[in-house]
């Protein structure tokens, strides 16, 4: 694949990095990334990866937008308010970089349409706020042996992880949270700092470009944990759980 001169101008500054150079740059335009979920964290990372070059992006989210959301997903503005947020997003998405294609789905995938659009993607990124969908996508993302980057945010708090189940030897979600618990809060019961969830969505999109061109080490067996209240950042260790009901070994 041969770059234009717009795209040579455009990307420049990523093509000057002797890291990532021209042949990463032409692995993004030719990547494709699947994101669930166009609210807080979604509006960061689908940015950066439009205006980064990740030449296709679907985005999927039932949502319209609300007015409670704009103090935070700052890819959608005041007169999106009753759109639907796919809609919103797109629409920025491409104002930001007509070089991409952008890919829209406005309702809730079932197990089947899951499956199918985690088999098309390079990487998949998970941005939604509830435990029930995290599962489901990451049960899709093992049997399609996709990787994951799954980040979440609540209150003053973020985390941050990559799961490379392409390579199959370490731990999945599930090996992380065997189930909701306690733990199925959501910003709307809890609130958030609308600045925390640009940290964390940055932090998920850079991981997601290291990913699709091999750049530098990943997130993949660490947990990254944030507190914003005294900005500090900590590093967990993860395991396989051999005993894992999604990627463990059956007994």
């Amino acid at each position: 694949m041969d770059l234009s001169n717009d795209q040579l101008k455009r990307y420049s500054r990523h093509i000057m990095m002797h890291q990532l150079d021209y042949e990463g740059q032409v692995k993004l335009l030719q990547s494709h990334a699947l994101i669930i979920g166009a609210g807080g964290l979604g509006s960061p990372v689908a940015m950066y990866l439009a205006s980064s070059g990740v030449g296709q992006i679907t985005l999927v989210d039932f949502d319209k937008v609300e007015v409670s959301n704009l103090q935070r997903q700052i890819m959608h503005g005041t007169p999106d308010i009753g759109r639907p947020k796919v809609e919103s997003a797109r629409d920025r998405l491409v104002a930001i970089n007509p070089d991409i294609q952008v890919n829209t789905l406005s309702h809730a995938l079932d197990e089947q349409e899951l499956l199918e659009q985690v088999r098309s993607a390079d990487v998949v990124i998970d941005t939604t706020d509830n435990f029930a969908t995290r599962f489901a996508v990451n049960a899709a993302c093992v049997r399609e042996r996709k990787p994951l980057i799954s980040g979440s945010v609540i209150r003053m708090e973020g985390q941050m992880t990559v799961f490379r189940n392409d390579k199959g030897d370490g731990p999945c979600y599930r090996c992380l949270y065997k189930d909701a618990g306690e733990l199925g809060e959501t910003c709307t019961q809890n609130g958030v700092l609308a600045p925390v969830v640009g940290i964390i969505g940055a932090i998920q999109a850079t991981e997601t470009l290291k990913v699709l061109t091999g750049l530098g080490q990943d997130l993949s067996g660490r947990l990254l944990l944030l507190d914003a209240f005294t900005m500090e950042f900590r590093e967990l260790k993860l395991r396989k759980d051999p005993g894992c009901p999604v990627c463990g070994t059956p007994a």
